[in-house]
């Protein structure tokens, strides 16, 4: 049976929706109750001014059905101070009813005056600023003009609704008829129905509305009031989608002002949790890693948090936990409390798994050791000798693992030398250009997920994501003049500076690119060497060996001196500070500068 036949039989169709936004509302409610604060949300108060000051500030990221930039900017208009509101705007913001938000804004604001239909219908308006929005104000038009009965109002409704001609032709008459006895003058009863015969077609049932924009109101009231359970929640929901979990840690950090814990291994759980008012990340949020198996990690911990690397493997069983899931740990960082050198944690799984897998084999076999419980007299395994990876590069794995970066931007060493130069941040272009209408400026950025194209008409271009420290931006596209040119600047680097010309695509920040150059070339002029202050004599083999490194980055032609200075206050055995050159030609980048400074004995590193 098809929809009409259901109805023509005598019987009822029901919608059931299922909502993911309600598991998120649950789960934040769960990671508040585990705190001691039980909330019944269906008693949350309408009113709360915290609430309708998110809304009208447009802070909706993660909010239920306001969360398009269309919505958020209806919003900044519209102001809403009541449940009524947001009712109205989840039934206007569709094809058709949308083109009457302005209209209810500046009326709602004391921008305009509202428009008047009749003393006998006007009450019924009264919610919506003048403007028929819902289906059930037809019908009660219907009923307070013409004399309708309930049951009447809403066959007329449905003639209406569907377009039905012939009953719309039997009603039109009856309700003109109607409304000449309510006293209504022809003219302006036929105004009326033209009005509903629009309306109708696109009217809104305002239940339906209604019960959308009470979820929509619980999600806002738990992001005003617990923001982090709440953030925690909406994230636990997406837990394997990095593109929705990177727009959430962004919103939770610059947005909500929220600290996250990095993913780690003695404090984070295998969903999104909370701790002391900071969002803990999740473990089996990380790429390629599964919740079951990171529960394994959550489950061996317990309440006493492991010591080392050792200890891990010995509660934990790696061998169930996999090569893979293990890496992209110790890319993310989550073995950092136990031993700080990813690299090398990275480079020793294999020998923690199978030290792992003989420990947890001997527990298995039920053989006891002379000296205690199985396998704690087995020697621990020698980790890799090796150096750690430098800040960019530990970035750079971490993006891999988390799909983003969390702890850091790899541009960040370069915001001072190319603020000196003049350039904006994303986040600073978007709001100039949401200032001021439009924008044209140079940003330092780094260019992921690079496509090459062909256009329609056989036009190459490039489709690419940018991310500087502000922000990020998902598929910009570049139609360069020289498209061989370009090319050859991205397969120097993917860090770059470009011109972007900053415009919105229906509401939403959808900047496009007009040039691109290398980054290290645009800020060399800022950087003549470095001094890099130690107070370590040991530190002198890393430093020489980190610049060598950079020396074979043929991407790096930022060229420079090199002063080691090593500081007598901090060397008992040197009686004054020793300031030595090791020479011109050395890469001299703001990236080697961060490199430089995160080495073990290194105190400062300035420009020359």
């Amino acid at each position: 049976f098809n929809m009409k036949w259901v109805e023509q039989a005598g019987l009822v169709k029901f919608d059931f929706l299922g909502l993911k936004t309600l598991t998120v509302i649950q789960n934040a409610l769960d990671l508040l109750k585990a705190r001691g604060i039980e909330i019944d949300i269906g008693a949350i108060p309408l009113d709360d001014p915290a609430t309708y000051e998110l809304y009208s500030k447009a802070r909706t990221v993660a909010v239920f059905q306001v969360e398009s930039s269309g919505m958020m900017d209806a919003l900044r208009r519209m102001k809403p101070t009541c449940i009524e509101d947001i009712v109205a705007l989840v039934a206007l913001y569709r094809p058709g009813p949308m083109e009457n938000i302005p209209q209810y804004c500046d009326v709602k604001n004391g921008r305009a005056d509202r428009e008047t239909l009749h003393p006998l219908i006007d009450h019924i308006l009264d919610e919506t600023q003048g403007i028929i929005v819902y289906q059930e104000q037809v019908m009660q038009i219907a009923q307070e003009m013409a004399g309708y009965s309930l049951g009447g109002a809403d066959l007329l409704r449905r003639a209406m609704g569907k377009k039905i001609q012939e009953a719309m032709d039997a009603e039109r008459p009856k309700f003109l008829e109607g409304a000449a006895k309510n006293g209504v003058d022809k003219a302006k009863a036929l105004e009326v129905w033209n009005l509903l015969d629009k309306f109708a077609n696109y009217g809104f049932n305002k239940s339906h509305a209604a019960a959308y924009a009470v979820v929509s109101y619980q999600t806002a009231w738990l992001k005003a009031n617990h923001p982090v359970e709440f953030m925690a929640g909406v994230m636990n929901c997406d837990l394997h989608l990095t593109d929705k979990l990177s727009v959430y840690a962004e919103e939770t950090r610059r947005g909500l002002d929220i600290e996250i814990v990095p993913p780690c291994v003695n404090r984070s759980e295998a969903r999104f949790s909370v701790a002391d008012g900071k969002l803990v990340y999740a473990l089996g949020a990380l790429k390629n890693v599964g919740v079951e198996a990171m529960q394994l990690i959550v489950e061996g911990r317990g309440e006493k948090p492991f010591v080392n690397v050792f200890d891990l493997a010995r509660r934990v069983d790696l061998k169930r936990i996999g090569k893979r899931p293990l890496e992209m740990l110790a890319r993310a960082g989550a073995f950092d409390q136990l031993d700080p050198n990813r690299r090398r944690i990275f480079q020793s799984l294999d020998q923690l798994t199978a030290y792992s897998a003989a420990i947890h084999e001997q527990r298995a076999s039920a053989q006891v050791s002379l000296f205690g419980e199985a396998g704690d007299d087995l020697p621990e395994p020698r980790l890799s000798p090796v150096d750690d990876w430098l800040p960019n590069e530990r970035l750079a794995e971490e993006q891999t693992a988390i799909g983003f970066y969390l702890s850091g931007h790899p541009l960040d060493d370069y915001a001072a030398a190319l603020k000196r130069k003049g350039l904006l941040t994303l986040a600073e272009i978007q709001e100039k250009a949401e200032r001021e209408g439009a924008a044209i400026a140079r940003v330092g950025v780094i260019v992921s997920a690079l496509q090459e194209r062909k256009s329609g008409r056989g036009t190459r271009f490039f489709r690419m994501n940018i991310s500087d420290p502000t922000g990020q931006v998902s598929g910009m596209a570049l139609f360069p003049d020289d498209f061989e040119t370009v090319r050859k600047v991205f397969e120097q680097s993917h860090q770059v500076v470009m011109t972007l010309e900053a415009r919105f695509n229906e509401g939403q920040f959808d900047p496009i690119a007009r040039s691109v150059a290398p980054i290290d070339g645009f800020v060399e002029a800022s950087v003549a060497g470095l001094n890099v202050m130690i107070d370590d004599a040991t530190a002198v083999p890393t430093i020489h060996s980190v610049l060598q490194r950079f020396r074979e980055d043929a991407s790096i032609r930022t060229k420079g001196e090199i002063v080691i200075t090593a500081l007598s206050r901090e060397l008992p055995e040197a009686p004054q500070d020793v300031a030595v050159s090791i020479g011109d030609g050395w890469p001299v980048s703001p990236q080697i500068k961060g490199a430089l400074k995160s080495l073990p004995g290194v105190v400062l590193v300035e420009d020359a």
